[in-house]
């Protein structure tokens, strides 16, 4: 395991569709222990995915429980292969940040209930309902599978906020 180097905008291999993961060998189990070494030594992280350290597999994390907003109201740590968006339902608009775009956020409009499909790590297929926050990260890391990312969603460049505006107050 190791901590990966997060790629950051515009590195254009974010832009690429990841490909399917295959079979569960030793090297896409080293991409999940570097997925999970990876978003667990930052300090705000709820989702990654193998994209954005470097891999082209279709590969993603999400643990919401790092946010003490949704401590309970989620499934705990995910790490999904080949997940895939089967249902939507309902929206929400969310306040998103990306680690390969680290200084800006954005308000993102998605839907707030997804059912998503993907594999476990212990080569079971899974179908998870997901509400609120979860259901954004689960999202967010899919997208980044496809090669898309959060500025995407948004309409005009005008939309993205600093991060490091945030929490300061005029005085």
């Amino acid at each position: 395991m190791s901590i990966r180097r997060i790629i950051t905008y515009p590195n254009p291999f974010l832009r690429r569709r990841s490909n399917e993961v295959k079979e569960l060998n030793g090297t896409t189990m080293k991409v999940v222990d570097d997925l999970v070494e990876t978003m667990y030594a930052l300090p705000h992280g709820i989702g990654i995915s193998a994209p954005q350290i470097g891999e082209g597999l279709r590969i993603i994390l999400v643990d919401v429980t790092r946010n003490p907003h949704y401590k309970k109201s989620n499934h705990g740590k995910l790490i999904l292969l080949n997940p895939t968006i089967v249902e939507a339902s309902g929206e929400k608009v969310t306040r998103e940040g990306c680690m390969s775009i680290p200084d800006f956020v954005a308000f993102v409009k998605r839907p707030r209930i997804v059912v998503v499909r993907g594999w476990t790590t212990e080569e079971r297929e899974v179908e998870i309902e997901a509400r609120n926050l979860e259901a954004v990260a689960l999202q967010h890391e899919i997208d980044h599978l496809d090669g898309v990312l959060f500025i995407d969603r948004i309409t005009s460049i005008s939309e993205l906020i600093p991060r490091n505006s945030l929490g300061k107050r005029k005085r």
